[in-house]
């Protein structure tokens, strides 16, 4: 496990290297969610805060291990400690989860081949597809939860990027097998674990190079802050992308940082409530005469069900469902429910959800594909509510009243 308090090392002779501080046999017998409440902390002293204090400051007094305010700053600090703890390796914060994105991908050569998801986060394929024509980066679309197919288009390439589950149809990728296949080819692999939290699924422990989190999602889990995290357990990767993180400028806010780790010590409460509504409302779902299917591991007959119970400790929060009567029954449906909120984000205490295929960047999706994020209501309520929404809204699209 991860030092929890010293995120990244900085050189050995960089005068701003921080001193590390050693990891203790209990600290690595923890539990996840014992060491979401417990990591990241201030040293025990007399009188010393539970809590890391937020530090507002942008200079700092000569002498010591960081000397300028986009070096590093001690809110940063404690909650790179968290997740660093939480995923087994090294953190850094970033100022969004596309700026953690960002600093993967620029990291790479010119010209590099990068394996993408054809079915992924929005966001991770328009910055790829806006690099492309520039010669920035050569993406190759994928079906990821295609082993054979990933394992052909690995040839040549420089990394491949996985999210498992995807984001949002829910496809499991066999991470075991595709990682290491991509190590024989001596291809880099990032996983992007914002769905699973490393609660779930810990891809360095699967043997992944680099994890990414979109913090403002499920870590942070209060829809009150946009931050992104890297992951990772190999000292120069996390240098570099220290570096691009400093002389980019995409470093986190004290305040965002003292907000998202406030939510990470919920996190394990979180997940655990939300990941029991889930399975209920998507074997609900699943029976319902006006969803025509529903996509979530924790289903029996889902296509990613095994590969789920292999290598995750749980399927997640977030279920896909497609509703009977097209994208028109699917938009009056997310618009029709009173509890659950009509957004775009997603791993909140409120659950959330959402037509995918209204926005351009995911035209390609089922029309009437809804991504639900169950939050942490009584599961009976959300039932309650969907019930209603599928009731009104396919009927009002329908014509019915």
């Amino acid at each position: 496990m991860a030092d929890d308090r010293t995120p990244c090392p900085f050189p050995e002779s960089d005068a701003r290297r921080p001193t590390a501080l050693p990891v203790t046999d209990a600290a690595r017998a923890l539990r996840p969610a014992t060491v979401a409440i417990t990591a990241g902390r201030p040293a025990e002293v007399p009188d010393a805060p539970l809590n890391e204090p937020v530090a507002f400051a942008s200079a700092y007094h000569a002498g010591g291990p960081v000397a300028y305010a986009r070096d590093g700053n001690p809110s940063w600090t404690a909650l790179e400690g968290a997740i660093g703890a939480l995923e087994g390796g090294a953190a850094l914060a970033f100022a969004s989860g596309m700026a953690a994105i960002a600093a993967v991908l620029d990291t790479l050569p010119l010209g590099a081949k990068v394996v993408m998801p054809a079915d992924g986060y929005s966001g991770t394929r328009v910055l790829a597809r806006d690099g492309a024509p520039v010669g920035r980066w050569q993406p190759v679309w994928i079906d990821v939860t295609d082993t054979a197919a990933v394992l052909t288009a690995l040839e040549g390439a420089a990394l491949v990027w996985l999210e498992s589950p995807t984001n949002p149809l829910n496809g499991i990728v066999d991470l075991p097998t595709v990682i290491a296949g991509a190590h024989e080819r001596g291809v880099t692999v990032a996983v992007d674990n914002t769905y699973a939290t490393p609660l779930l699924q810990r891809p360095l422990d699967l043997g992944a190079d680099i994890v990414v989190h979109s913090v403002t999602k499920l870590l942070a889990g209060h829809s009150d802050v946009v931050l992104g995290a890297t992951v990772t357990n190999d000292a120069a990767r996390c240098e570099s992308l220290r570096r691009h993180r400093t002389f980019h400028g995409a470093i986190p806010g004290p305040m965002e940082a003292f907000l998202a780790l406030r939510g990470i010590r919920t996190l394990g409460v979180r997940v655990e409530r939300a990941q029991q509504s889930a399975g209920i409302l998507a074997a609900r779902l699943a029976a319902h005469p006006d969803v025509t299917r529903v996509r979530y591991p924790g289903l029996p007959g889902d296509p990613g069900a095994a590969r789920a119970a292999a290598q995750m400790a749980g399927p997640g929060s977030m279920v896909a469902f497609e509703v009977r009567g097209g994208a028109a029954a699917a938009e009056a449906v997310a618009k029709t429910t009173r509890v659950i909120v009509h957004a775009t984000s997603l791993g909140g205490i409120e659950s959330t959800m959402e037509r995918r295929a209204r926005w351009a960047e995911d035209a390609g999706l089922p029309p009437s594909l809804i991504r639900l994020s169950v939050g942490c209501e009584d599961v009976e309520d959300l039932w309650t509510d969907l019930e209603r929404g599928l009731r009104v809204g396919v009927a009002a699209a329908s014509g019915g009243t």
